[in-house]
């Protein structure tokens, strides 16, 4: 049990404060955002809900960015009252977590934030493994959703991933799912497979609700070392000399980071579908 700092206090960071003080994994959710008061506000509209919901996880705000300095988990959200933050200026928001939690892993929570991961990356020589994004595990829970309606099932009884590079270059192991614990490609023929996938683009970016519902997965797989899988943002390994794009990977997480990438078994149309969809 241990903090999670929160960087921003709006739609997606307060629904990431809740969606984690319900989980009970973290003894110290802290919400920290310029706007000091709305992150204060926030964090005591959460908090009078453990009483009632059952969660004893303690939940406060800040406009201090050095209290983050004892987090094994930092989120980068969205401010309150803008959008997240991409560009320089989002760079410069990992250049001061560096500073302040330098052993922290650093969970990039919106869809908009593959491109920041890379740069932190190879930019700032960030520990590829210690930097990742959540919003992919968003994604997969979507086409879970679809391939539900397709086949007159519950999402929860769909097993798959989606890998590669929202929202033009997805890539579904469709060998690899299952409904029911039985393989989709009985079920669902390629014809009908072909037009689930051009429905795909349409899933991203998610919502703050499916934002959140993410990072709290990924930020709770960490916690907990859990060994599930999690669809993240990984930054790309350059030292075999080939550059490659960030995309989505699913991965096992610890306290230390990606573990390790678990891919699937990719058809051949699959794995070139990933080398396109990777190359830069």
């Amino acid at each position: 049990m241990r903090q999670v700092a929160i960087i921003g206090a709006g739609e997606t960071g307060g629904l990431l404060a809740h969606a984690l003080a319900r989980r009970n994994v973290a003894t110290e959710i802290l919400l920290v955002d310029d706007h000091g008061r709305a992150a204060q506000g926030k964090a005591l509209d959460i908090a009078q809900a453990g009483p009632v919901e059952g969660f004893a996880s303690r939940v406060s705000g800040t406009a201090d960015t050095a209290a983050v300095a004892g987090a094994s988990v930092v989120a980068l959200a969205d401010p309150f009252g803008a959008p997240a933050l991409t560009g320089e200026p989002a760079l410069q928001v990992l250049k001061r977590l560096r500073q302040f939690a330098p052993h922290a892993l650093i969970v990039c929570v919106d869809a908009s934030h593959r491109e920041l991961i890379e740069r932190g990356v190879r930019e700032l020589h960030m520990d590829r493994a210690r930097l990742i994004g959540s919003a992919p595990e968003a994604l997969v829970a979507g086409v879970r959703a679809l391939v539900a309606v397709e086949t007159g099932n519950l999402p929860r009884d769909v097993s798959l991933t989606a890998i590669g590079v929202p929202p033009q270059h997805i890539v579904v192991p469709w060998e690899d799912a299952t409904v029911g614990g039985f393989g989709l490609t009985r079920m669902v023929n390629e014809s009908d497979r072909r037009r689930l996938e051009a429905r795909m683009a349409a899933l991203w970016p998610p919502g703050p609700y499916a934002l959140a519902a993410a990072a709290a997965k990924a930020i709770d797989a960490v916690l907990k070392r859990s060994e599930a899988l999690v669809a993240c943002f990984v930054a790309p390994d350059d030292s075999s000399g080939r550059r490659v794009r960030t995309a989505a990977l699913p991965v096992r997480l610890s306290d230390s980071g990606v573990t390790d990438v678990v891919l699937p078994e990719l058809s051949v149309r699959e794995r070139v579908q990933l080398d396109n969809a990777m190359s830069l």
